[in-house]
């Protein structure tokens, strides 16, 4: 295979995996404020669950166990599918694009 499409397939999974490590860490983030209960007009506690309520959401309606529970799994469930998805993702690279640039 071309070089460069091989390195830009590279970078690709790379960014993907800085994404992906970066909204794992606002979702720690955003759980550890819930014991706080920071001040909700904070423009960064507004951005943090800006984007991490809709994730956070489809997985409550899923999974409405934190109402019975009064603990919010949600966060968890959420970090285990980020893992999850960085696995397959390196499976992915290893196993497909690797083989290619040894070749």
């Amino acid at each position: 295979m071309n070089l460069l499409f091989i390195n830009f397939i590279q970078y690709f999974f790379d960014i993907l995996y800085t994404i992906l490590n970066v909204y794992m860490w606002i979702i720690i983030i955003k759980a550890l404020l819930s014991w706080v209960s920071p001040d909700p007009y904070n423009p960064i506690v507004r951005f943090i669950n800006d984007i991490t309520e809709p994730v956070l959401n489809k997985v409550r309606i899923i999974l409405p166990l934190g109402n019975a529970l009064a603990f919010d799994l949600s966060p968890i469930i959420v970090i285990i599918a980020i893992w999850i998805i960085i696995i397959l993702l390196k499976f992915i690279e290893f196993n497909y694009i690797v083989p290619f640039m040894i070749s």
